[in-house]
């Protein structure tokens, strides 16, 4: 078989509908619109999800639609009591805690909250700690590591601003010479 010999299976394409033709054609008279009514008019019809005026199901299920805030950080959670099956002086950090299978994977940042007790000395290292086990890691004897910076801690302070600088007088624009004028003389040549 050449190329030139395909051709589109029995059935594959389809006559155009020629509506309001006739009733020879097969769809005239109505033209396939029924009887009347804003549906059968041109230019006519409802948006989708009208119901005739009715509460639409989209408003009678509001709490259904949900919103998503596209600023909103989600975290991967680990309680401060998970954090006691590592020993005394160990570094926690979400590797660490991949590997004894507290969290399943590393892709969000990592929150510690202060749910539970924790009686050993750890290095915890995350994104983000709530107050509470902030306070339970340090009266352990342990201590926090932000991978961020600690945003409770002061922000530097702005480098200072550079000396101002004298403001400079500014060069008349040069204007374009008329026709009947004679051009401006270059400086250190004399007029003729």
């Amino acid at each position: 078989m050449q190329q030139h010999e395909l051709r589109q299976p029995a059935g594959a394409t389809h006559k155009r509908k020629r509506v309001g033709r006739g009733n020879a054609s097969g769809h005239g008279t109505y033209a396939t619109k029924g009887l009347k009514g804003q549906k059968a008019r041109s230019g006519g019809g409802v948006r989708p999800g009208f119901e005739g005026g009715q509460l639409p199901l989209i408003r009678r299920m509001a709490r259904k639609r949900g919103f998503r805030n596209p600023f909103r950080v989600d975290y991967e959670e680990v309680n401060v009591g998970q954090l006691a099956k590592f020993p005394a002086g160990a570094e926690v950090t979400q590797q660490a805690l991949l590997e004894a299978r507290i969290i399943r994977h590393t892709r969000k940042p990592l929150k510690v909250l202060g749910d539970g007790d924790l009686g050993v000395a750890l290095t915890v290292e995350a994104a983000s700690f709530s107050k509470s086990a902030r306070q339970k890691i340090e009266a352990a004897g342990g201590s926090v590591r932000w991978l961020h910076g600690d945003p409770e801690e002061a922000p530097a302070e702005p480098p200072a601003s550079a000396p101002e600088m004298e403001a400079k007088p500014m060069r008349p624009r040069a204007r374009a010479a008329r026709a009947d004028e004679a051009p401006a003389p270059v400086d250190g040549q004399e007029e003729a």
